[in-house]
């Protein structure tokens, strides 16, 4: 794909995810219902329509590109594993900040070509913000009014900046920040967090316990090209749709480390 197709696309997926920002806004500046799914997370009314407006429009813009998101993800893995490229949406990351009124939700959309996200776009209806970026053509933040602006990856100083979330937490986290040294707390909820450190606004995101394919896929690629990385603890980038089920390993996304500091979160994480 051409730069200039490739800009195209993301031009298009931004007004996509506007489409949706609006329907879930829609909702979530009225009173609304939370149900919850069977692993006991929270469903709105907004998930919904955000996904119904996303998979509609990826369908219009791309026909022979086939959609996964979080709102159909029962479908058969047999068959989802015979895709070679395929668009991975999360229509609503970050429902549990939604139902706080906390603002720190985003819309996700990644595709995934032989198993890597080539495209990411992760959009805050809030601030009206998006995070954008294409494998070999850059990372990009769209502000509200439309400025755009290239963004890289920063290195860190003699604090380790954390990108950390409100609704998760653990131990073993603060067992290796407490190795790591010096360090200090951004708190973000969902998906935003890639974009802290692709802007160069945090140094590290470390995530032990669950999270889904399409949690993760935009942001690693927005991560990646900025300068950063998105790997597994083999020290691996995560890889999408390799497996029946669509949970991903412990992970940990940090900036543009130098040698020495890798090696200290190496040894953090050990």
């Amino acid at each position: 794909m051409s730069a200039l197709h490739t800009m195209t696309t993301l031009d298009a997926l931004r007004a996509l995810a506007r489409e949706a920002a609006a329907a879930i806004l829609a909702v979530y500046e009225s009173g609304f219902a939370v149900e919850h799914k069977d692993d006991r997370s929270p469903l709105t009314a907004a998930d919904l329509a955000s996904h119904r407006i996303l998979v509609d429009g990826l369908r219009a813009l791309t026909p022979e590109i086939p959609v996964l998101s979080e709102e159909c993800a029962d479908l058969d893995p047999a068959l989802r594993r015979g895709w070679s490229r395929y668009w991975c949406v999360d229509p609503l990351d970050g429902t549990r900040e939604f139902v706080k009124r906390n603002g720190e939700f985003c819309i996700c959309i990644a595709l995934i070509e032989d198993g890597a996200p080539t495209i990411g776009l992760v959009h805050a209806p809030v601030s009206g913000r998006c995070h954008v970026a294409a494998r070999d053509v850059g990372a990009f933040v769209v502000e509200r009014d439309g400025a755009m602006r290239a963004i890289r990856a920063a290195t860190p100083g003699a604090s380790w900046r954390v990108a950390g979330s409100r609704s998760h937490g653990d131990a073993r986290t603060e067992g290796v920040l407490a190795k790591l040294g010096p360090n200090e707390h951004r708190p973000m909820g969902s998906a935003l967090k890639f974009g802290l450190i692709a802007e160069g606004a945090a140094d590290l995101y470390l995530r032990f316990g669950p999270t889904s394919e399409w949690d993760t896929a935009a942001g690693q690629c927005i991560v990646e090209e900025s300068g950063g990385r998105v790997l597994d603890l083999h020290g691996q980038p995560l890889r999408y749709n390799q497996r029946d089920s669509v949970l991903n390993p412990d992970f940990v996304a940090y900036g543009a480390l130098d040698v020495a500091q890798q090696a200290q979160l190496s040894g953090a994480l050990a």
